[in-house]
């Protein structure tokens, strides 16, 4: 049911012309003509990228180059967290915890190693791999509960956004002032 969801929303998402809609230059310029409403279409098209499997640092680039670190930053870090929860119960709804019935001992032990530390585990995979698609899916799927998931995302995301926003600002002022 996943992955039939995954493939009808990258359908939709192709045929409906969004695509042309998610560059770096769009998000920019909606952020840029009117804060309020570029933001909230900003955390919204994060939610849906994230959904169909567009890498964070699209949005976060966007974030910075219109808004500047800081800001960027901030506002980077609400809409993956908002993206992080819709995925969480969006997947989790469709799929339930689907991982725990594999009957593979490679797997047993990745989810005997989450059930163990569960907020450590997610803060973990987050410093490593942010808002990575995948892996929301596979969280959403391994049966972790809600709030452990929220917490360590929200522990784990600072630091590689933060991360991010610098990389993404030195490179903006570095290609400009050329």
């Amino acid at each position: 049911m996943v992955l039939l969801f995954l493939a009808v929303l990258l359908a939709v998402f192709q045929l409906s012309g969004l695509r042309e809609h998610f560059s770096l230059q769009f998000l920019r310029e909606q952020l840029l003509e009117n804060k309020l409403s570029g933001l909230l279409i900003f955390i919204l098209l994060f939610a849906l990228g994230n959904l169909i499997q567009l890498p964070g640092w699209i949005f976060l680039a966007a974030a910075v180059l219109a808004f500047g670190r800081t800001w960027g930053g901030l506002a980077t870090y609400v809409a993956a967290t908002f993206s992080c929860i819709v995925t969480f119960f969006t997947i989790r709804w469709m799929g339930g915890d689907a991982l725990r019935e594999l009957n593979n001992r490679f797997a047993n032990r990745i989810l005997s190693q989450l059930d163990a530390h569960p907020v450590t585990s997610i803060v973990l995979l987050r410093v490593l791999f942010q808002t990575v698609p995948p892996l929301n899916y596979a969280l959403a799927l391994s049966g972790v509960k809600f709030h452990q998931y929220l917490l360590g995302t929200l522990l784990g995301l600072p630091l590689p956004i933060f991360l991010y926003c610098l990389f993404f600002d030195y490179l903006a002022k570095t290609l400009l002032a050329v």
